[in-house]
């Protein structure tokens, strides 16, 4: 007779199909992947960038979003600051779009490691303020000009890496 044993995940059926949401959310979005993020502190463009403008994925497409920031351990403690001023920069700015940043978008920091020991933080925002940009850089740049240069490399060299999602809503289950 053969024997196989079957290992059952924590809470049943539940549990296999959040693993295998888990699972798909973390391949899905490995096509967004960057490392370090793609974020910029602000700079003039030159006349030949202004003709053709990439698209900017921190301005989301979805009715929400999602970032699945990897950091590495040693550095999350500098990318925790980095989002405390960028907190304080939101909370300053007279800008009714930042305001409702602020209002919808929330981190998270997860109890288990990421790949390779480092540390998972991910990002919701939901709803998305349409048209509005997230990148980090250029919310600093409004508040604290002078340290956005600080403050950017510190963020740029937390990063392993950081997958971006747009979510389009198709069920709200509490209405």
């Amino acid at each position: 007779m053969v024997r196989t044993s079957v290992v059952r995940l924590a809470g049943g059926r539940p549990g296999w199909i959040a693993l295998g949401m888990i699972v798909g959310v973390l391949s899905a979005g490995a096509a967004y992947s960057q490392t370090p993020p793609a974020q910029q502190p602000p700079a003039s463009p030159s006349p030949a960038a202004q003709a053709t403008p990439a698209k900017n994925p921190y301005i989301f497409s979805g009715e929400g979003a999602m970032t699945l920031n990897f950091i590495k351990a040693d550095k999350a403690a500098d990318f925790e600051m980095v989002i405390a001023k960028l907190k304080e920069a939101l909370a300053k700015s007279d800008k009714p779009d930042r305001k409702q940043q602020a209002a919808s978008w929330k981190f998270f920091k997860a109890s288990e490691p990421g790949a390779n020991g480092s540390v998972l933080y991910v990002s919701i925002v939901d709803p998305v303020v349409k048209g509005t940009d997230y990148t980090v850089s250029t919310i600093l740049s409004e508040a604290f000009p002078t340290e956005v240069q600080a403050l950017y490399k510190t963020y740029s060299d937390s990063y392993v890496s950081q997958n971006i999602i747009n979510l389009t809503l198709i069920a709200n289950l509490g209405k």
